[in-house]
């Protein structure tokens, strides 16, 4: 059995952990409200984007644009999203799984990773996968800047032929409790908005007048519609982020408190066996006495 002094000194260790877990609890729930503040305010604007340029397409017909390039090469952009801290539990682990399930799926394929936060660069610089580019310092926050150089690199490397199609994995955050690691084709983009077309909410019933030309206001306006698709992307990836570490830093409290619990029980026993012990002594040297 331990000695006292040891257990009390675990007591001690393991309070100061939990101090430090549950104040990273209440932090990330913090910025865990924040982040889906961001997301509900997006959302709106996301949907209503696609609705618009759905229409537009109706009433444009056959848009030319790079955006919309369908190629027959193999070259592919796998953007890889994951965090710049750890301690969120298996959030970049299911992310790296993910992508090399991705990869192993796709061996026809030439591909090439874009990683965003550094535990993806520190992962994958350590193997053998070809990486295209980098970006990192997010620290957990949304950033626009970094979204839209992001946004822009990715838009020119297609432009440019340097890939065929980009892609983007990254964890969706669909509640406070709820993640799902998602795939999403972000150039081209023609087939989500055939997707849209087709359905029911997105058909033009109505007559539109359009001042300059639909396919010229298309054109400008798909730029920003890609923007708004990483942005998404980048923000629930952020809040789901923040949403595992909540959970993972609440659970390491939780167990704490129950160790804490196992090391109280353990002191108070020993502290029980130390006081019978002298009890006994004495009781035992009171007998030699009287004899």
């Amino acid at each position: 059995m331990q000695s006292l002094r040891d257990i009390r000194k675990r007591i001690r260790a393991v309070e100061s952990t939990r101090q430090i877990t549950k104040t990273m609890e209440m932090v990330a729930a913090a910025r865990l409200r924040k982040a889906q503040q961001q997301i509900e305010s997006f959302r709106p604007y996301a949907k209503k984007m696609q609705e618009m340029l759905a229409h537009l397409s109706e009433a444009s017909g056959a848009v030319e644009h790079p955006y919309f390039e369908q190629r027959e090469g193999n070259k592919v952009a796998l953007v890889v999203v994951s965090s710049d801290r750890g301690l969120c539990g298996s959030y970049n682990s299911n992310i790296f799984r993910r992508a090399n399930l991705w990869v192993a799926d796709h061996p026809d394929l030439d591909v090439g990773l874009i990683l965003v936060g550094k535990k993806a660069i520190n992962f994958y610089k350590r193997r053998d996968y070809k990486i295209l580019g980098s970006y990192r310092d997010f620290d957990g926050k949304f950033d626009i800047g970094k979204v839209r150089q992001i946004t822009n690199d990715l838009s020119e490397m297609f432009i440019a032929g340097d890939v065929d199609r980009i892609v983007f994995i990254y964890t969706a955050f669909l509640s406070t409790a709820n993640f799902k690691i998602t795939e999403m084709q972000f150039l081209p983009i023609r087939a989500e908005f055939e997707e849209a077309v087709e359905k029911e909410e997105y058909s033009a019933a109505k007559e539109y007048i359009f001042e300059p030309d639909p396919e010229t206001i298309f054109k400008q306006l798909l730029p920003s519609y890609a923007l708004v698709l990483v942005q998404m992307a980048i923000a629930d990836a952020i809040a789901s982020e923040h949403g595992t570490r909540m959970l993972a830093m609440g659970s390491a409290t939780k167990n704490a408190g129950e160790m804490i619990d196992q090391l109280t029980l353990q002191r108070n026993k020993a502290r029980q066996a130390s006081i019978t012990s002298e009890l006994l002594e004495i009781v035992s040297g009171a007998e030699a006495l009287n004899k």
